[in-house]
C-alpha cells in the first residue's frame, strides 16, 4: 500500500483524527458513519470485519450497535488509539483488534457476515488482490469506499504526498465481479472534495455541505461526485 510506513508513525496516529475529522472534517465523519451504519444493518449479532480499522471509529461504534467485530489494520499505533476509543466508550468487551495484512487476511473462508473497509482503497496499490481476499473471508456482504476519477478529487489529488488511486464505476465493475461479488447498492457523494471541509471552520462548511447535498440529488449528483460507496454480496 501507499504510505505503509507514514501510516504506521506513532505521531501520525496520534494527530490522524483531528487532521481528518475536526473543524468542517466532522461533516465528512458524520456522513461516513451513516454509510456505513445503513448499509450493514441490522448490526445485532453480526459477524463483522472491518479492513484497514485505523484508529477503530467504525469498529467502536459497531460494536455499541450490538455486532461482533474485528479491526484488522496493519498499524500497532492506529490499533492502540483504537484499543484507547473502545475503552473510552465502554466497549472493549465487544470487540478485538487485531494488527494484519488485508492481502493476506488470517481468517477462514465465509468467517464474517459481513466485511467492510473505509478509506482504505484510495491506497491500494493492487486492489484486486484486497477485495479478492475481502470477498473470500464473508458469506453474504462486503462494503467499501472509493474516490472518483474524473471527479473535483482529481483536482487537488497530485498536491497530496501520496495522492489516490481513483477508480471510474467501470473500474470498479470489473474489480467486483473479478472478486465473485455482485453490487446490491452504491451511493455517490460529495461534489465538494474532503479537502476543502478539512481546511475550513464548521461556520462556512456547513452551507457549503447544504448546497453539496442539493447539487447531488440532481442529474449532476453523480457524474461530479467525488465519493462512492458500493455494497456488494457474495456471488453464490
Amino acid at each position: 500500500m501507499k504510505g505503509a510506513e507514514w501510516y504506521q508513525a506513532d505521531d501520525v496516529a496520534e494527530e490522524y483524527d483531528d487532521k481528518r475529522f475536526s473543524r468542517g472534517g466532522q461533516l465528512i465523519d458524520e456522513r461516513e458513519r451513516e454509510a456505513v451504519l445503513r448499509a450493514l444493518a441490522p448490526l445485532e449479532g453480526k459477524k463483522v470485519l472491518e479492513v484497514a480499522c485505523g484508529t477503530g471509529r467504525f469498529t467502536a461504534m459497531l460494536a455499541e450497535a450490538g455486532a461482533d467485530i474485528i479491526g484488522v489494520d496493519i498499524s500497532a499505533a492506529m490499533l492502540q488509539q483504537g484499543r484507547q476509543r473502545a475503552r473510552e466508550l465502554g466497549v472493549e468487551d465487544h470487540l478485538q483488534f487485531m494488527r494484519g495484512d488485508a492481502a493476506r487476511l488470517p481468517f477462514p473462508d465465509d468467517h464474517f457476515d459481513a466485511v467492510f473497509g473505509m478509506r482504505f482503497f484510495h491506497l491500494a496499490d493492487t486492489p484486486a488482490s484486497f477485495l479478492g481476499e475481502m470477498a473470500r473471508v464473508s458469506n453474504s456482504q462486503v462494503f467499501f469506499d472509493t474516490f472518483k476519477r474524473g471527479s473535483t478529487r482529481s483536482i487537488y489529488n497530485w498536491l497530496l504526498p501520496m495522492g489516490s488511486r481513483l477508480y471510474s464505476d467501470e473500474e470498479v465493475s470489473r474489480l467486483l465481479s473479478g472478486a465473485g461479488l455482485s453490487l446490491a447498492g452504491s451511493e455517490h457523494d460529495f461534489v465538494t472534495p474532503y479537502g476543502f471541509y478539512r481546511q475550513v471552520p464548521n461556520a462556512l462548511a456547513k452551507p457549503v455541505r447544504r448546497l453539496d447535498k442539493a447539487v447531488g440529488e440532481t442529474p449532476l449528483g453523480r457524474p461530479l461526485a467525488s465519493v462512492s460507496y458500493w455494497n456488494a454480496t457474495v456471488s453464490e
